[in-house]
């Protein structure tokens, strides 16, 4: 299973200045649960974006044009096709970012972990591919609102493929 996580503000903006929009906690420790013991595929954008580097107790690939790239505790691919054939024989692989990885492989994906935040970044500069609503089932939804460590609402979303992965 292909499953892409995001974290996704109003607008479909997931990012500005290679970083998060936004510090939600919660959304940090679902996807650690979610990631851990998996497979995670970024762009190399994503993984500088990292602020310790390779996410620890997870395979780490970084997909990246460069092809002399090397990043510290990570395996380097030069598209992404070829980083999920090195691990086709996982159950679960997460696509974790960023915009252009997204784009790859929303055709791909069978299952959406998607962590809306209910506001308005103007500041934004990345975006997540849009989402056809036919291709896919909401399969869960948990909904928060704001609290001392969460300054915008946001809804836990988890939604899967109704038909055949796209080609």
């Amino acid at each position: 299973m292909i499953s892409i996580i995001a974290a996704i503000a109003n607008h479909n903006a997931i990012g500005a200045g290679n970083r998060l929009l936004c510090h939600l906690p919660n959304d940090l420790k679902r996807f650690r649960q979610l990631t851990t013991g998996h497979t995670v595929m970024m762009g190399r954008k994503t993984f500088e974006s990292l602020p310790r580097g390779a996410l620890p107790n997870r395979t780490n690939a970084v997909i990246t044009r460069n092809a002399q790239a090397s990043f510290d505790g990570c395996e380097t691919f030069d598209n992404l096709p070829d980083a999920i054939n090195a691990h086709r024989h996982e159950d679960e692989l997460f696509i974790i970012g960023g915009a252009q990885i997204y784009e790859q492989a929303i055709g791909l994906a069978g299952k959406l972990y998607i962590t809306r935040v209910h506001h308005t970044f103007d500041e934004a500069d990345v975006f997540f591919p849009e989402i056809d609503a036919g291709d896919w089932e909401l399969t869960e939804q948990n909904m928060f609102s704001t609290d001392d460590n969460h300054r915008y609402p946001y809804t836990f979303k988890v939604f899967l493929r109704k038909k055949n992965i796209k080609n």
